[in-house]
């Protein structure tokens, strides 16, 4: 062995050949799946080969040296302290004494039930799920994550098992309030909206976003819809729309895995927990009080520069500490929006969806997926229905609901109102409880709650008519 081998923390011999690792970080990095992001970070395994030599190296790792050894330098990261000092020993013993490989092997046995997953959850760090996640097959993570159960509730109760919920994307280029109506009206018709009408604004500014929130909360309020609006706009912005009094269901921000990203993004955790205090405060929620809604997604930190030579995919598991430490109602990872760079094609997208659901649901978070693609990315709308209904099978907690599947303000491609009808009735999925009771005291579904009346509600009849001038 050479003195340069001797300096690998990591090492396995295959033959008469031996692979080496630097560190805990280039590990992983090494053993990822390979996908575009990691090469152009330069982390990637350079061949198969090294590829599956890592994973083999990593499966080998005691879960106990994740406490020990951290990707990303507590001193310098908040991230990173909010992992190792609220880490929960109690909920980790009864896993501490595998290796990764011996997780896995857990997770997949029936001792690891929906109860038990439950008490272990806040023993698992974001770094052990993406490390176990990185030796998985599709099929192990579908099995895992659908035995994760995972509730929420705000005006309706989300997560349940057998049940899928979507969110309502109603977005318009100029935030026209009769279009935005108009998309939320057809979206309620095809049965989409129980996890949140979310509208990412095209102005985003404190005055639009209040406009926006009071729009919803009228048509929700209207029709006596059990549901939750939220405009996606900056955290801060929201703080604002609060002290304004203006009517806020849900607290929006996209997150990332470390504190360099998200000060790229413009907040802390601080900023979040004065966020939640402040939607708390209103007491809005009927049945439950779980006010924030994050979304994620791989790529983020490295589009930051602010990936500290970490993968992508245990960047984007460490952004999940940051979500379950503020309880919130929705989760979700917009898994191929930020392009063909980080996830190049629709195998890439569909594994990085698999691990972000199964990483999330993991650590115990109501984790949904913005199933989609760029025009430029190599991959199509069957790509799409092939991941939509994997998650879904996955027991994925919500998808997205946009007219057409094609987001005319953000110019991406994503699922359609009828895509998430199509999933529910294949797997025998229903909405929200309470949702799925307003649909039928609507007569929205008919009485076998997997298909729609063709008639128009109404309920929705005049709206309708004066939204295309009496027609």
């Amino acid at each position: 062995m050479t003195n340069a081998q001797t300096q690998f923390r990591f090492r396995h011999t295959v033959g008469e050949r031996t692979f080496g690792f630097k560190s805990l970080a280039e590990l992983m990095a090494k053993a990822t799946p390979a996908r575009s992001g990691d090469r152009l970070a330069g982390v990637a395994a350079e061949t198969a080969e090294e590829r599956a030599i890592a994973q083999m190296t990593l499966a080998d790792v005691p879960l106990k040296l994740f406490l020990e050894e951290v990707v990303v330098p507590y001193e310098d990261d908040e991230i990173t302290r909010l992992i190792i000092d609220e880490h929960d020993k109690l909920a980790f013993a009864p896993i501490s004494h595998l290796t990764v490989g011996g997780f896995r092997d857990w997770l997949l046995s029936d001792m690891a039930t929906p109860a038990m997953l439950e008490k272990v959850r806040d023993g698992i760090t974001p770094e052990m799920a993406a490390a176990v996640s990185k030796i998985m097959r599709n099929q192990d993570l579908i099995l895992v994550a659908k035995k994760c159960h995972v509730k929420t509730a705000f005006r309706n109760t989300i997560g349940l098992p057998g049940h899928l919920s979507t969110r309502l994307q109603p977005n318009h280029p100029t935030d026209d309030l009769t279009g935005i109506a108009a998309s939320i009206l057809d979206g309620l018709m095809y049965a989409n909206g129980d996890a949140v009408i979310g509208i990412n604004p095209a102005t985003d500014n404190v005055a639009q976003a209040c406009r926006l929130m009071k729009m919803m909360d009228e048509v929700i309020q209207h029709y006596e819809i059990p549901t939750q609006s939220c405009v996606l706009t900056h955290v801060t912005n929201t703080i604002e729309c609060i002290e304004q009094g203006a009517p806020v269901d849900l607290v929006f921000q996209s997150i990332g895995g470390t504190q360099a990203t998200n000060d790229s993004f413009g907040f802390n955790l601080a900023t979040l927990a004065e966020a939640r205090e402040a939607a708390l405060s209103l007491k809005r929620g009927t049945v439950g009080d779980n006010v924030m809604y994050f979304e994620t997604g791989q790529g983020s930190a490295l589009s930051a520069n602010a990936h500290h030579n970490v993968d992508q995919q245990t960047c984007e598991a460490r952004a999940y500490a940051v979500a379950r430490k503020f309880k919130p109602l929705l989760v979700n990872t917009v898994v191929g929006f930020i392009g063909p760079e980080y996830l190049f094609d629709g195998k890439e997208i569909t594994r990085a969806g698999l691990e972000d659901h199964f990483c999330a649901k993991l650590l115990g978070l109501p984790m949904g997926c913005d199933v989609c693609y760029t025009n430029h990315a190599q991959a199509d709308q069957n790509d799409m229905d092939n991941l939509m209904t994997l998650l879904a099978v996955a027991g994925c907690t919500f998808i997205m609901g946009i007219p057409g599947s094609d987001d005319i303000m953000l110019n991406y491609q994503t699922t359609s109102f009828h895509d998430a009808m199509y999933v529910r009735q294949a797997l025998g999925l229903t909405p929200a409880p309470e949702f799925d009771q307003w649909l039928k005291h609507t007569n929205i579904f008919n009485d076998d709650q997997f298909t729609l009346n063709h008639q128009v509600p109404s309920a929705f009849e005049k709206s309708l008519k004066r939204m295309l001038g009496g027609q």
